[in-house]
């Protein structure tokens, strides 16, 4: 049996919005909504395959809530789904919406949005989407915690750990909708859904129909309360023959406040006098528009007196079909258990019957709904980001072997004809594999997810209109395919491409072809090496994935490279990155090496990116390169804020966790580097020991190629050294005659000499023996002059639960990031009540 696409709906309404999944094949698992009558319509549209997936209730209520979780498991046991695939909630909004007026203590009301993210947790759907007003994200909720917060921040705490998330406010006319209608979407993809980011399932922008063109077909009603005799939902309610006066005479745009002649400005009579109404909005009474989009549907959409109800052209309100069109719902969205045809067969009298019974329910459904067509952009971009298989390596080097695309004008021709069928995730992981050069260029396929945790934090430069963008290893471009949702809003990106490899640039440009460069981006493509190019201006961002790779052999291009760079104690070309960015640039944002943090040849790096306000910083440890063992991080610096944050964001896919804490906190300079994950425990452990004990020394000259099976002195290696003690292996010792050649002879018979394996994150100690010496898997380290002899308990203590679980926290939970270095000793520290015998 094919599994199903799948969704559930929370505070669902009439089931308008989430009409649109059902129109693109998803089949509805759940929906709640706590209104009976409002259910009724989304029975009449089968949306759910089962009866007991109509849940009408409060969801906070026990019973009804667990309703919602056995209908799920039924669905796990019928269709051996893991989750449903989607998850939506609009919760409702009156305290939030500008145009309630009557707005009391709605915080408990606005809390329900808790719920939805409590459910969201207990489910873990694959996507999950929020909608609701403008004001949603800093509306005031009161959290698990009970700590009344802005929504927003509620959401990322609580689902960020598990979710890539996006948080925008938009037009709805821009996105699937004829009608202006500005909320807000908060759209999640859970992290362990590869290749796909919540920019890939964000609805696309599409352009609107005017109401001209929307309206075109539909037959004039002059008559007061007429139904269109082929449409029972082509007509209107009757509003009293004193109001004609007031709207007759109107020009598109306006309202009956503006008439000249004072008798047709909305006014009562009171004791035989004219006392005119009060003109709270302007667009009460109000002729909306021909040649433009729809106006925003209010639930009250059946009276003069509402906002912008009047037709462009007619002396009445909107139509309920017309209502639909300007809301993108089907005309065959059913709002009776009648088909439309049979309603259309009614007598006017039985026609003026049932919409007495039934109008203002629907009117008020379509006030109250998200567009369909807006869901339905966002169904079909999840259900098309769900075809593409994500390809495993071994299918990669497959297609690679099958299409010889090492030559650049096979991988261009695959492209050209293979990318419908394989989608862009997909082409860009076999176009970089199938690079010659990526080895030499150090060039690593950045998948789209991992650089969604660059691009999500962003500055959006809200105030800017026009901005200018730098990528400095553009690659493929795997980091521009999210540019340009991100900045989807500006009226103009200016993007310059740099890469040294002409084949990228040639690869980039016919992908690009196929994705279509976004009418606001003119990209400029520059092929040079960006460490040596000049550039003439400044620019608002810098972002990518610079190479990591050590220039070791090519002194010349070194010394070409620090002409202009100021760290001289690297030569690592992912530092020269960095550093020339922060020049010319006011934000960086960059996947780098997690050894950045706290090698000592980084030192001046980290300085100069504390100076530069350092916003984020997001672990992914090994998970960001699949196949290649590397612990990477990126980071985000803004030096355009006047004032400057004290807070940085700290994510992890480690601990999955997204926290934000203080930078003197991180940054302490009473430690030689970054403390990504300091907390309590940390600094208990900190509080009983003295640090700065040791000099740290490794040879690393010694391998074992120089080694014997037999010889005066004994070779230990990291294996060897156990909790205070030295272990024998059968057939893994070595040994050497002549030792004078290398440095690690200085420590031959000295006493209080420690050893520690040098890669390992669980930390043991031992005495060096008489007669021993240790290859480059052991870090020898030696007690500074003014420290007290270490003894058999310090030793211990390396070994112990507790410092094993501080020397993680030390060492940011690396795994490869691990050597003993005179920045990483630094943590092996002797406890402050013990003393020298």
């Amino acid at each position: 049996m094919k599994k199903p696409l799948t969704y559930i709906s929370l505070f669902s309404s009439a089931g308008v919005g989430c009409f649109g999944f059902k129109e693109n094949g998803f089949e509805c698992i759940a929906t709640n909504e706590l209104l009976d009558k409002r259910m009724q319509f989304q029975r009449y549209n089968n949306k759910c395959k089962y009866d007991s997936g109509y849940i009408s209730g409060d969801i906070t209520d026990k019973i009804v809530h667990q309703k919602l979780f056995d209908e799920i498991n039924l669905w796990k046991d019928i269709y051996k789904i893991s989750e449903p695939d989607v998850l939506i909630a609009t919760p409702p909004c009156q305290g939030m919406s500008v145009a309630n007026h009557k707005k009391n203590n709605e915080l408990k009301r606005n809390s329900l949005v808790i719920e939805s993210i409590n459910i969201t947790k207990e489910v873990r759907p694959k996507f999950f989407v929020f909608e609701n007003v403008r004001g949603f994200l800093n509306t005031l909720c009161t959290d698990n915690d009970n700590v009344d917060k802005p929504i927003k921040d509620a959401i990322t705490e609580n689902l960020s750990s598990n979710y890539n998330l996006v948080f925008k406010i938009i037009n709805f006319k821009d996105y699937g909708s004829n009608s202006s209608r500005t909320r807000t979407l908060v759209i999640g993809v859970r992290k362990d859904i590869f290749g796909i980011t919540p920019l890939d399932i964000f609805p696309r922008k599409s352009n609107f129909k005017t109401l001209r063109e929307l309206f075109v077909d539909l037959p004039v009603l002059n008559t007061m309360g007429e139904i269109s005799e082929n449409d029972i939902y082509h007509s209107y309610r009757s509003y009293s023959a004193h109001m004609l006066p007031w709207i007759e005479l109107l020009n598109e745009g306006q309202s009956a406040f503006d008439n000249d002649n004072i008798n047709r400005v909305p006014h009562k009579i009171v004791d035989g006098k004219m006392v005119l109404n009060v003109n709270k909005n302007g667009d009460k009474y109000a002729r909306w528009f021909l040649d433009r989009e729809g106006p925003c549907i209010h639930t009250r959409n059946d009276i003069l007196a509402s906002q912008n109800t009047v037709h462009p052209v007619e002396n009445r309100v909107f139509s309920i079909r017309e209502l639909m069109l300007m809301m993108s719902i089907p005309n065959h969205f059913k709002w009776s258990e009648m088909d439309t045809e049979l309603l259309n067969s009614l007598s006017d009298e039985e026609k003026t019957i049932f919409l007495k019974k039934e109008e203002l329910k629907i009117r008020h459904s379509i006030g109250e709904a998200v567009p369909t067509g807006v869901f339905s952009n966002i169904a079909r971009n999840i259900k098309k980001c769900l075809s593409y298989e994500h390809l495993k390596s071994s299918q990669i080097n497959s297609v690679i072997n099958e299409f010889k695309l090492y030559q650049i004008e096979n991988l261009i021709s695959f492209i050209d004809n293979k990318f419908d069928q394989y989608g862009l995730e997909n082409i860009l992981q076999i176009a970089e594999n199938a690079n010659a050069n990526r080895q030499d260029t150090a060039a690593y396929f950045t998948r789209k997810d991992i650089a969604y945790y660059v691009v999500k934090d962003l500055p959006l430069f809200e105030k800017r209109k026009r901005i200018s963008i730098l990528e400095p290893s553009v690659g493929i471009g795997n980091f521009i395919y999210l540019l340009f949702e991100f900045y989807s809003d500006k009226e103009l990106v200016e993007l310059d491409v740099v890469d040294v490899d002409e084949n990228s640039i040639m690869i980039f440009k016919r992908i690009l072809d196929k994705v279509q460069i976004p009418g606001n981006f003119k990209i400029n493509f520059i092929v040079d090496d960006f460490l040596l190019h000049v550039f003439d201006k400044k620019y608002d961002l810098v972002v990518g994935n610079p190479p990591y790779y050590k220039l070791t052999n090519d002194k010349k291009l070194l010394e070409s490279y620090k002409k202009n760079i100021f760290n001289t104690t690297t030569n690592n070309v992912f530092s020269f990155f960095i550093e020339k960015s922060l020049k010319i640039s006011s934000c960086v944002a960059f996947i780098v090496p997690k050894s950045l943090i706290n090698s000592p040849e980084f030192n001046l790096t980290r300085e100069l990116l504390k100076e530069s306000n350092i916003e984020k910083i997001c672990d992914f440890g090994e998970k960001g390169f699949k196949g290649v063992k590397i612990e990477t991080i990126s980071f985000i610096t803004n030096k355009s804020y006047k004032k400057k944050s004290n807070q940085i964001i700290i994510e992890s896919l480690i601990t999955d966790n997204c926290l934000v804490k203080s930078k003197d906190y991180i940054f302490d300079p009473s430690f030689p580097y970054w403390i990504l994950y300091r907390d309590n425990f940390f600094d208990y452990v900190s509080s009983k020991l003295r640090f700065d004990v040791f000099k740290a020394f490794r040879d690393r000259q010694l391998t074992k190629k120089n080694t014997l099976n037999a010889g005066n002195y004994r070779v230990l290696k990291s294996r060897n050294i156990g909790n205070n003690e030295i272990v024998d292996l059968k057939d893994y010792d070595t040994y050497i005659d002549n030792i004078d050649d290398y440095s690690v002879s200085q420590y031959l018979n000295r006493n209080n000499i420690i050893l520690i394996p040098n890669l390992t994150y669980y930390p043991r100690a031992a005495y060096l023996p008489k007669d021993t010496i240790v290859d480059g898997s052991v870090a020898v380290l030696e007690k500074k002059n003014n420290i007290r002899d270490i003894q058999k308990e310090d030793i211990e203590y390396f070994s112990s639960e507790e410092f094993t679980k501080f020397y993680r926290i030390a060492r940011n939970y690396g795994t490869r990031s691990l050597n003993i270095d005179n920045n990483s000793v630094f943590f092996f520290g002797i406890q402050n009540n013990k003393r020298a015998n």
